[in-house]
């Protein structure tokens, strides 16, 4: 074993939890002084439920920028899936396993496609994961003019809209998944290895490390996750919708939720807990806006000045260390 497997990965900034506290009681403040009330059930569960969608992406998002790699066809991948597994679907609850495998297994070869550009054609991982979205989003909008197939019934009560007292079987299967991803990047080689491309790759690849293998296997990953991710906005739309993605902007949200969480966009410091928690940031300024009505402008223009603060507050931290 080299010495580089035994490096644990970085822990997440503890910044973005103190953040989201402070976000959430001022919201709390000002709405109440709007007259609402931010923490009511149905918000509680809305706001879940956005963590939901935004964090399965975002957590496989994190393992492509720790290893120094980048995907911006995730929003495609989401899109995409949701169209094959309500498809195959059809409205029958007993093809739901079968539709649900064919689902992640199409994400998955999109997400070796990406890793084998990336690391084989040695192609930007920006270039060449916004080629395959391209791709993506030619055969979406020439193959559907809106929403196709049916999902079946039982994913929609489950997945979909089932409960947990207030917490909705969606973020717990967000909670599994993070901690899956948490012990692949803290207890495994591959967590090591991956953490080690995104820091040095000439160090790493010197070290005995397999950087392509690591980084395909990352690419394979974080398509799963928007696969993951598709399976459950068409459980709650109740059937496949070909531009759920990229309205919902889930390539460059997921982008922002791992860099608010602490993760270097150059590779090699972060953690994936920290992702959910700028996912839960992010839905509750949502949550936060919606309450109180905010213009949809005006709303992203606040969620672009956070995002900008964030990382130029950890750049100057880095910057710190650095000449510390």
């Amino acid at each position: 074993m080299s010495a580089l497997s035994l490096l644990p990965a970085r822990r997440p900034v503890p910044g973005v939890f103190v953040a989201l506290a402070l976000t959430l009681v001022i919201g709390w403040l000002v709405v109440l002084a709007d007259g609402g009330q931010l923490f009511n059930p149905s918000t509680t569960v809305s706001l879940l439920h956005v963590a939901a969608g935004l964090g399965l992406v975002a957590v496989g998002q994190t393992l492509v920028i720790l290893g120094g790699s980048l995907d911006l066809s995730v929003a495609y991948v989401i899109s995409l899936s949701t169209l094959v597994g309500a498809e195959a679907m059809s409205g029958s609850d007993g093809a739901v396993l079968p539709a649900i495998g064919l689902a992640l297994a199409v994400s998955a070869a999109v997400g070796l496609l990406n890793g084998l550009l990336v690391t084989k054609l040695r192609i930007n991982a920006f270039i060449a994961t916004l080629g395959v979205g391209l791709l993506l989003k030619g055969y979406l909008d020439n193959g559907y003019d809106g929403p196709a197939g049916e999902t079946a019934p039982a994913l929609v009560r489950t997945l979909g809209y089932q409960r947990v007292g207030p917490v909705p079987v969606s973020f717990l299967l967000l909670l599994v998944v993070t901690g899956a991803v948490w012990f692949a990047l803290t207890r495994t080689r591959f967590g090591h290895h991956l953490v080690a491309v995104g820091g040095d790759p000439e160090v790493a690849r010197l070290s005995g490390v397999r950087n392509d293998r690591v980084l395909v296997t990352a690419h394979v990953l974080c398509s799963l996750c928007a696969g993951l991710a598709g399976v459950y906005l068409a459980s709650r739309l109740g059937s496949g919708a070909p531009r759920v993605g990229t309205e919902g902007l889930y390539d460059l949200e997921s982008i922002a939720a791992v860099v608010l969480g602490g993760t270097a966009l150059a590779g090699g410091r972060g953690g994936v807990l920290g992702t959910v928690g700028g996912v839960l940031l992010l839905a509750s300024i949502d949550a936060i806006f919606n309450q109180l009505e905010v213009d949809a402008f005006f709303k992203q223009v606040i969620r672009g000045v956070i995002i900008i603060a964030a990382v130029a507050v950890y750049a100057r931290r880095a910057l710190r260390k650095a000449g510390s």
